[in-house]
């Protein structure tokens, strides 16, 4: 039977646990700045669709093409949120693996390890979709000239 987790052990398993947790607080802040995000172009879908059916055929084009690009931005930021949030999930178990491993007094760092890594691929995934959906809103920043 494996031995008990001493209170030295749990206080190194707490300090090897505060790394990712303040990788938590940084994901959670993006997340704020994803979730703003999508509520800012979800407004402005809303907003263009409301007035879609005003207007001449070339600003109903203009509203259409613009919607387009909306979706594009809100699928993009959807797919940011969704790896972004996988990649805290898996930072959460990674903290509760730790705990597991030293009160069971199993080894599991190859666990810990493996899911470290996919929660850093999937934060990665999640900020080059960000980036995209950046790059696409400024791409779509037409100056008219007067």
């Amino acid at each position: 039977m494996p031995q008990a987790a001493t209170i030295t052990t749990v206080a190194h398993v707490i300090q090897l646990a505060v790394a990712p947790v303040f990788l938590l607080t940084g994901i959670a802040a993006i997340l704020g700045v994803l979730i703003n995000r999508l509520g800012r172009v979800v407004d402005r879908f809303r907003t263009l669709e409301s007035i879609a059916g005003n207007g001449t055929a070339d600003q109903k084009t203009a509203y259409r093409t613009e919607m387009l690009t909306l979706e594009r931005r809100a699928r993009l930021i959807h797919w940011a949120i969704s790896l972004c949030t996988v990649a805290a999930l898996l930072i959460c178990i990674v903290v509760a693996t730790l705990f597991v491993g030293s009160s069971m007094g199993v080894e599991l760092s190859g666990t810990i390890a493996a899911l470290f890594i996919v929660a850093m691929l999937a934060l990665i995934s999640g900020l080059l979709s960000f980036l995209r959906e950046i790059s696409l809103a400024t791409g779509s920043i037409h100056v008219v000239p007067s």
